[in-house]
């Protein structure tokens, strides 16, 4: 829907829906353009909001071919209805409770924004988180409104879902009936030609529950991966949290047309199909672990999300935090702890950084928005889930154990707020936590700067390090008082030793210094260990620190930190000063190889440069104005280095890592086949593609398979590995998103755009499918030098998507704007054909709420 004058919505004016809903009855009279939709909804007074108040029920896109309350029509003179929903007079009710009937029309096939019920392929499916239930029928369409439904499906297809628990079907029918209050956000409904992978859990206590993943026919024999990841799910949130399912069934359904990633909707998630789908020949060891996260992500908010949600928009991160949260706990103990905490911080550096340093910059909790679809972001998922855990740290394992217990005791059945959080965490633990809520309320990523003094003495010396935290302006948000922020530290001393394991330190004021007593020597600092707070760390460190603590920090992830500093001093002075690849990293990688002892997906971890984005921001941050093209051709020169220098020892570990047996999913043989692939990529400067040729044609996974064709595209030899992996999977959708998405991130830079516009222009490139859109726009975003070549012609071409897009799926082109969020550090001749873009954008007739909010941001506008 077009709004040419957007509305601000502020957290500050909240206030308590004025009625309550008892029950919400719905049937549906399936048909593919016109939908009936009927609806009975019991309402009374909100002793909340005492007086006389109108009923207000969202709605958008619907035609109202009915309306009675208590079974009268309601007056015409008393209904008043708009592109937003409809109010009737408060002299139009009665005084007590009321029953609303509604008859409305919609129209499935035409809905192309995939927001409510909408078609996918000849399947009925909805979307209706934030705001998508409005779009079926007349509502009050917010979280604090709860209610059980029972709903009924009408139609001729032979599968047909909705939430809560089977109650009866018939010829044409079936009937659902949820009896956990819920709000809107969480109703799904589902019907189509689907077949079935069924199997069973029992819960601690006893209960049975059905089990099923619902998929096309012809997808079946690739969802057993996440069937085993929903039991592992179950079973893990019992052990850890005390968690039941409190259904008789459960039901996934995989959706090949979907805006997000997956949805939590009570007892019915549907999913986006790529993370359902999967096996050893279609999909690489990535999409196997995000598949495992993502099912439990949305299983785990049966209790963090639907069984306790939130108040109001505002608290989205209370939700999606908590769950990111434990998301990351449940992959963490089915595979590396140490590797997970890497790469969460590697996607929290990239996204959530990035984020809070440029334009977009926002709280977890936003003070106001625009669109609420245009705040599903990194700061609310993953910066809510760093404030979980910084909580956790500060409190202790039995600290937040007893917490979690309150909360859900306390809160079973409401819609929370953020208050409500940290108020069970002051009761369970006794703590004050009013500056720590600043986390939540205050925008951008802390500075953190350090300082050191060692003082010997004869009782022995004292080491003292002083810190000072500082948080940049952001939009809106001048300045920030200091926070709580919890530093994990640890001291090493010269044979490598630890003499002062882990420590957390607790800091709350701008500046403060802390003591270590009675040390022999003067040790070796490592700090922030285990990324103990999502903060930035400022502090110089000698290259030869860095190695030993790459050498001999018993801290896995601040060894692995230590090994990208040196990557990253190294790459800087390339960038900057023309200076020759560093021969002491070089070293300190070989020496990381050869350690047998340790994890290969972590020294795969230690073998991947930082990128190239990452570089532009360390560049900005030090005052320099970052070339994308000097940086790609820098971080080119420091792999061709490393290969040239270990050729021997990369080449041994590719041939080692080889798998020799049956594939397995498993966190070990992963982490084998990406110690491979990393090694690949780096003798593949050296080799020009003949290792990464011999791979294609003999690999028997989709990991090695398409890492090996991304060599091939660098080598600039892929064409015939590029049709024949075409001929081989043209018929399954999400292998050919993965076609798309290799060729333009692995495009040379100055080819970035063409490649880009020739894949726009092939016969499979169907731009309405968000999957699809996703693959070739963000591989081309993610395409650093390229998509910031200084023609701008990756600028005009993005842009011209944006607009093409944003009339069909608006959510979908708000989302990809991102990609232009940095532009404002480089160039004065980037940022003025970036800033052409944006405002041609702006200044389009009839642009989407959701771009129009994304481009104002973006420009500062």
């Amino acid at each position: 829907m077009k709004d040419a004058s957007p509305q601000t919505i502020h957290l500050a004016d909240y206030q308590p829906y004025p009625f309550r809903v008892a029950r919400v009855e719905l049937t549906f009279r399936l048909s593919p353009r016109a939908t009936r939709v009927l609806s009975r909804i019991a309402f009374a007074a909100n002793p909340d909001r005492p007086g006389r108040h109108d009923l207000f029920l969202h709605g958008e896109r619907l035609r109202l071919l009915s309306a009675r309350i208590d079974g009268t029509p309601v007056p015409a003179a008393a209904l008043v209805v708009t592109d937003e929903g409809l109010t009737v007079a408060a002299h139009a009710l009665p005084e007590g409770p009321f029953l609303w009937e509604a008859e409305v029309e919609i129209d499935p096939e035409g809905n192309t924004a995939l927001e409510g019920l909408y078609m996918s392929g000849g399947m009925y499916c909805t979307q209706c988180e934030a705001e998508g239930f409005r779009k079926i029928t007349y509502y009050p369409d917010r979280p604090d409104v709860m209610a059980p439904f029972r709903v009924r499906i009408e139609s001729d297809l032979p599968v047909m879902l909705s939430n809560g628990n089977p109650v009866g079907a018939g010829a044409g029918w079936a009937e659902w009936d949820d009896p956990w209050p819920k709000p809107a956000y969480l109703f799904a409904l589902v019907a189509g030609n689907l077949v079935n992978l069924p199997d069973r859990f029992t819960t601690r206590s006893g209960r049975k529950v059905d089990l099923n993943i619902w998929v096309r026919p012809g997808d079946l024999d690739r969802c057993a991966f996440a069937m085993d990841s929903l039991i592992r799910s179950m079973k893990w949130d019992e052990d850890t949290y005390g968690r039941e399912y409190d259904l008789d069934v459960f039901n996934i359904v995989a959706v090949d047309d979907f805006n997000m990633g997956a949805m939590e909707n009570k007892g019915l998630n549907i999913f986006n199909s790529k993370l359902v789908l999967a096996s050893p020949e279609t999909a690489t060891d990535l999409d196997f672990e995000r598949i495992e996260g993502v099912i439990a992500h949305e299983y785990f908010h049966n209790w963090t999300g639907n069984r306790i949600t939130c108040r109001d928009w505002f608290q989205l991160c209370l939700k999606e935090g908590l769950t990111v949260f434990r998301d990351q706990q449940f992959t963490s103990d089915m595979r590396s702890g140490p590797v997970k905490r890497i790469e969460d911080v590697l996607t929290l550096r990239a996204r959530q950084f990035r984020e809070d340093m440029g334009p977009l910059a926002h709280p977890p909790r936003p003070s106001s928005f625009v669109e609420i679809n245009n705040f599903y972001t990194a700061t609310v998922y993953e910066k809510g889930a760093e404030v979980i855990g910084m909580l956790k740290r500060l409190v202790g394992d039995d600290g937040y154990a007893r917490a979690l217990d309150l909360y859900f005791d306390r809160h079973d059945g409401d819609a929370a707020t953020i208050e409500d959080w940290l108020k069970v965490f002051e009761d369970a633990t006794g703590r004050d936590l009013s500056q720590f809520r600043r986390w939540y309320t205050d925008a951008g990523t802390p500075r953190l700067s350090v300082a050191e003094d060692w003082a010997p003495g004869d009782q022995g010396g004292t080491f003292t390090l002083t810190f000072t935290q500082s948080t940049p302006p952001t939009p809106g948000q001048e300045v920030k008082p200091p926070r709580v922020i919890p530093i994990a530290v640890g001291l090493l001393n010269p044979n490598g030793d630890e003499v002062v394991p882990t420590t957390v330190l607790e800091m709350t004021e701008a500046t403060q210094s802390f003591r270590f007593d009675g040390l022999a020597s003067r040790p070796v600092a490592s700090i922030l260990r285990g990324f103990s707070a999502p903060v930035v760390l400022e502090r110089s460190v000698p290259a030869a620190e860095h190695a030993f603590l790459l050498a001999h920090d018993t801290d896995p992830f601040n060894r692995w930190e230590a090994g990208r500093a040196l990557a990253k001093d190294t790459l800087v002075r390339m960038v900057a000063e023309d200076a020759p690849a560093s021969p002491d990293y070089i070293a300190a990688l070989g020496r990381l190889l050869a350690d047998d002892a340790l994890d290969p997906a972590f020294r795969a971890l230690c073998l991947r440069l930082p990128a190239e984005d990452d570089l532009a921001q360390t560049l900005a941050d030090t005052g320099r104005t970052p070339d994308p093209d000097r940086i790609h051709a820098a971080r080119e020169d420091l792999a061709r280095a490393v290969a040239q220098a270990l050729e021997r020892p990369l080449a041994a570990t590719f041939e080692a890592m080889a798998d020799g047996g049956p594939f397995s999913p498993d966190a070990a043989a992963a982490g084998r086949r990406s110690l491979r692939v990393a090694a690949l990529a780096l003798l593949n400067h050296l080799d020009g593609g003949a290792r990464a040729a011999d791979l294609f044609d003999g690999a028997t996974n989709m990991t090695e398979r398409a890492a090996a064709l991304a060599c091939l595209i660098e080598a600039g030899r892929a064409a015939e590995a590029l049709a024949a992996f075409h001929d081989r999977w043209r018929n399954n959708r999400l292998v050919i998103d993965k076609w798309f998405t290799l060729q333009v991130v692995h495009a040379a830079p100055a080819h970035a755009a063409g490649v880009a516009g020739q894949l726009a222009a092939h016969a499979d490139f169907d731009w309405r499918n968000p999957n699809r859109a996703r693959a070739l726009l963000g591989g081309l975003a993610a395409n650093h030098a390229g998509f910031h070549d200084a023609s701008g012609a990756a600028y005009r071409f993005y842009a011209d998507w944006l607009l093409r897009l944003d009339p069909v799926n608006p959510q979908i082109a708000a989302r990809l704007s991102t990609a232009f969020e940095t532009w404002a550090r480089y160039d004065a001749d980037r940022r003025a054909l970036v800033r052409a873009e944006l405002e041609r954008i702006r200044a389009t007739p009839d642009l989407s709420r959701d771009l129009s909010e994304m481009t104002a941001r973006i420009l500062g506008a």
